[in-house]
């Protein structure tokens, strides 16, 4: 799959996102990267040779959000193209991997930890 094919999809993954997910991405922008840096991988915990990342999200969760909290750049969600379609491969495989990455960095934004994210199976 083309990257250009690879934005659409996530596109249309986002727009059929469950409603509890989808109605609460406020100020949260979802960007397409190529694949992490060796550098980021790193300071995940990660190897960058042996590992696989699918996406990330960058910000501040809702759960630990104050009152004085307004008036900042919006939370980030990169999905990492060329992992997900080295892993998934065929186009219905790369959708499904993109919703699930999807759903669980929207997750973290949300406030749940890798747990209970693992618990709601994403």
């Amino acid at each position: 799959m083309d990257r250009q094919s690879f934005e659409a999809l996530v596109r249309e993954v986002l727009d059929d996102l469950p409603p509890e997910f989808s109605s609460r991405l406020e100020n949260v922008e979802v960007v397409v990267e190529d694949e992490p840096a060796p550098a980021l991988m790193r300071a995940l915990g990660m190897h960058p040779r042996r590992d696989t990342l699918f996406g990330l999200y960058e910000g501040v969760p809702l759960t630990e959000r104050g009152a004085t909290h307004a008036n900042v750049l919006p939370d980030k969600i990169s999905i990492f193209y060329r992992p997900i379609v080295r892993e998934a491969r065929r186009p219905a495989r790369i959708r499904e991997q993109v919703r699930i990455t999807l759903l669980h960095e929207i997750a973290h934004f949300l406030g749940m930890d890798e747990d209970t994210i693992d618990d709601l199976g994403y």
